[in-house]
């Protein structure tokens, strides 16, 4: 039976190779979120960049980080929509522009996730 230690699992990662810490600023993914890793001269984990091939696997990272950042504007258009909606003071006119608003930011941030999932299963099938 496999117990779990510690040594265990650095010689599991040792064996298979290296990997590079994921998560990037503010949970935007790194440019090579897609790449395979490599260990350069020095012993330091780098990502590795094959310049014809790879270019997909860097434009579908480029492509994540533009679809996260679209569901961050989309989230903080809910909250300025959902803001000007409380402070309509009974206008018609705002209620009906801001109920717009918030669901076409709904909307919009829906696109988003299912846009986000596919290029993550697409680059994830490529790496």
């Amino acid at each position: 039976m496999f117990a779990f230690s510690l040594a265990n699992f650095t010689n599991y990662f040792a064996a298979t190779g290296c990997t590079i810490k994921s998560g990037g600023f503010f949970g935007f993914p790194h440019w090579w979120e897609y790449l395979g890793t490599q260990t350069d001269p020095i012993g330091k984990c780098v990502p590795a960049f094959n310049f014809p091939s790879d270019i997909w696997a860097v434009a579908l990272a480029v492509i994540d980080m533009l679809l996260r950042l679209g569901g961050l504007v989309a989230v903080f258009s809910i909250i300025i929509a959902g803001i000007s909606y409380i402070t309509a003071a009974g206008s018609a006119d705002k209620i009906t522009s801001a109920r717009k608003r918030i669901i076409n930011s709904l909307l919009g941030l829906a696109i988003v996730l299912v846009a986000s999932a596919a290029v993550s299963f697409i680059g994830n099938r490529l790496s």
